[in-house]
C-alpha cells in the first residue's frame, strides 16, 4: 500500500520501478491525499489484514509522527520515501523544511517534462520527423548554420518541444509546415559575412574543400535570399537574426515573443537584431 499526502504519483513511480526487479506479481494500491487520522487508521487497519508492505510520503512531520505510532500499534513493515531525505536535509541545510504536501510532485512532473520535450527536441531536429511538427510547442526555420539545434536544445531544456526544419535551396518546406499555427514558428537568418566564416570553419572541420558551395559567398547569398523569400510568404512568423548573439539571448527573444503571441495582447512580429 502506498500512503500520500499529495498524489502519490512520484511514490508509485518508484515503487513500480523497484518491483520490476522481481518475478513475484505484487498488487499496488495508492492513497492519496490523506490528511486526517481517521482516513490513517483506516488504511493502516486494512494494510494490518492483508499484511501489505505500506509505503508512504508524508512531508508533515506531525502526520509522519502519527503514521509511526499507527505502524507500532499494527506491527506493520514500512518504507518512508521522503521522511529520512527531508531530516537530513534538514541538518545539512540548517533550517525547517515547509512541510508542504506537492512540492516533489510538482518538481517531479517539470523533471518529466523537460525530459519529455527533450527526446522530442533530438527526435525532431534538422526536419528529421515532419509529421510531428504540429505536435510541437516551438518550430524554427532557417537555412543551415543558423542556430537552430543548439536553440531546439536549450529550449526543451525550459521544457519545450521544439522541432526544427532546415531551408533547402530550391526544395520546397514540409507540408506539414503548414499545419502548424503561425504563432508557433520562428524564422532564423544570419548574416552573409558571419554565415561563409561558420560554414568555411565548419568544412575545415571536416577535412573538405572550401571551394564546396556549402561555403562560398555566391551560394550563400542565394540561401538567405530564398529563406527571406520563403518568410515573406509567411509574414507572421517572427524573423530573428542570430548574428553575433548568444544561444540563450536569442532564446530569451524567442520565449519572450512566444509569450506574447499566446496572449491577448500579441504583438507584431518583426527582425530582432543588435
Amino acid at each position: 500500500m502506498i500512503i500520500s499526502d499529495a498524489t502519490g504519483e512520484t511514490a508509485e513511480r518508484m515503487v513500480r520501478a523497484a518491483t520490476l526487479q522481481f518475478s513475484e506479481p505484487v498488487q499496488i494500491r495508492l492513497h492519496s491525499r490523506v490528511r486526517l487520522e481517521s482516513e490513517l487508521e483506516q488504511i493502516l487497519e486494512k494494510a494490518s489484514e492483508l499484511r501489505a508492505l505500506v509505503v508512504f510520503t508524508v512531508v508533515n512531520a506531525e502526520e509522519r509522527d502519527l503514521i509511526s505510532k499507527l505502524i507500532e500499534r499494527y506491527n506493520l513493515e514500512t518504507v518512508d520515501l521522503i521522511g529520512a531525505l527531508i531530516s537530513k536535509l534538514a541538518m545539512f541545510l540548517g533550517s525547517a523544511p515547509a512541510g508542504v504536501p506537492g512540492l516533489l510532485h510538482s518538481i517531479t512532473d517539470d523533471y518529466f517534462r523537460r525530459i519529455e520535450a527533450v527526446e522530442f527536441a533530438v527526435k525532431n531536429d534538422d526536419g528529421a520527423e515532419p509529421r510531428n511538427l504540429p505536435k510541437a510547442d516551438l518550430v524554427l526555420v532557417g537555412i543551415s548554420r543558423t542556430s537552430k539545434t543548439p536553440l531546439s536544445t536549450y529550449l526543451a531544456q525550459r521544457g519545450l518541444k521544439v522541432a526544427n526544419v532546415p531551408l533547402v535551396l530550391g526544395v520546397d518546406p514540409p507540408e506539414e509546415l503548414s499545419q502548424v499555427d503561425d504563432r508557433k514558428v520562428f524564422g532564423l537568418i544570419v548574416q552573409p559575412d558571419m554565415l561563409m566564416r561558420i560554414r568555411q570553419a565548419r568544412l575545415s572541420h571536416l577535412g573538405m574543400p572550401h571551394d564546396s558551395s556549402y561555403g562560398q559567398r555566391a551560394h550563400i547569398d542565394n540561401e538567405i535570399a530564398y529563406s527571406r523569400e520563403i518568410f515573406r510568404k509567411h509574414a507572421n512568423w517572427p524573423v530573428i537574426d542570430v548574428t553575433n548573439r548568444a544561444i540563450e539571448e536569442t532564446a530569451a527573444d524567442i520565449l519572450r515573443i512566444y509569450q506574447e503571441r499566446f496572449e491577448p495582447a500579441a504583438s507584431s512580429p518583426g527582425v530582432i537584431a543588435r
